[in-house]
């Protein structure tokens, strides 16, 4: 039996290309427009009507396996078509069985039950609540998870090795709490958020840096992130870390770090001990006689901390520091030592 094709993405005004989040806004506003609680008189059942069509194309092309099945129609998108479904794709009404929706909304009957194109293409959809779904048994919305939101933090490399608590301000949507999140008061838009059942906040939280986070990682604050639709819960707000350069410090690769040390050339021949800033505090290197000029010295677990276990190394660059200006004195120690220098070649 053929049956009627809907076009999914004009019931909903959007392009076939449409990412997930445009299908969502389209249908958050088209659902506030026909929501039956806004109608009233000879309107309300066209309005009945036009939602329910609406929750069906979001019902689809909010599922990623339902839009892809689908929009595998390809070249049969033609408006107003007979649609055969597939083989074995029929549902209750494809069976011959009697297809009946439990429920209403809002004191009607049947609403909410779906299309003959949508249960040919789709099966049976008795059982009330579906996936990806707009509205499920008695009209009641389904209840959607809030959007994961992502946030940047700033830290110095000490604060990355040892962990830290911050505090921080940041922006973001909360429920209406005049509407509680339904976009209207009554039969009338909420004057607070517009319809939208979202304000902007500004919200201080506490965030607990663990030891060791690294360039890159994620903080997960759960439940800080969007509010759900519908009753559901929240989303996740992630802090994404960013070290800051660091004046002394370089990173080598994800365990070691380099610094550099100055010493004066008598130091580098003669040998000494100078004391070394490290991410644990100062500590005593030892520079043996005879050291030259870019020689690199390995402070064992004084790097990074490794994941599971241990910490890197710390290798410190040596550099000679040539005087820029000398004494009367000290250039006539120089001009003898370069003397003797000469003499011994």
């Amino acid at each position: 039996m053929a049956v009627k094709f809907k076009d999914y993405y004009e019931v909903l005004g959007v392009p076939r290309t449409a990412s997930a989040d445009e299908i969502k806004k389209a249908y958050r506003k088209l659902a506030r427009k026909y929501h039956p609680d806004l109608q009233t008189g000879a309107g309300k059942q066209e309005a009945e009507r036009k939602f329910k069509e609406l929750n069906e194309a979001n019902e689809v092309l909010s599922d990623p396996k339902k839009r892809a099945k689908y929009d595998q129609l390809g070249p049969q998108w033609q408006e107003g078509m007979d649609f055969t479904p597939p083989p074995g794709a029929g549902g209750a009404r494809a069976r011959g069985e009697d297809f009946r929706y439990e429920g209403g909304f809002e004191g009607f009957e049947g609403f909410g039950g779906f299309s003959d194109f949508f249960e040919s293409l789709f099966g049976d959809t008795r059982g009330g609540r579906r996936r990806g779904g707009g509205f499920g048994r008695a009209g009641a919305a389904r209840p959607m998870r809030g959007s994961d939101v992502e946030s940047e933090m700033e830290l110095t490399l000490e604060e990355g090795v040892h962990g830290a608590k911050r505090r921080v301000r940041l922006a973001g949507q909360s429920l209406c709490p005049v509407c509680n999140g339904r976009g209207v008061v009554g039969q009338q838009t909420c004057p607070r958020c517009g319809g939208t059942g979202r304000v902007v906040e500004e919200r201080d939280l506490t965030v607990n840096i663990p030891a060791g986070a690294r360039d890159g990682d994620r903080v997960r604050l759960a439940g800080q992130g969007e509010p759900g639709e519908n009753g559901g819960p929240p989303g996740d707000l992630f802090i994404r870390i960013r070290l800051l350069p660091h004046p002394r410090f370089k990173i080598l690769n994800q365990n070691d770090l380099e610094t550099k040390i100055e010493v004066m050339p008598w130091e580098a021949v003669l040998g000494t001990e100078v004391r070394i800033q490290t991410l644990d505090g100062e500590g005593t290197l030892k520079i043996p006689a005879g050291s030259r000029r870019e020689k690199r010295f390995r402070l064992r677990g004084k790097g990074l901390p490794i994941r599971g276990n241990g910490r890197g190394d710390l290798y410190v660059r040596l550099e000679i520091n040539v005087p820029a200006r000398v004494t009367p004195e000290e250039r006539r120690l120089y001009e003898e030592l370069a003397r003797l220098a000469k003499e011994n070649r």
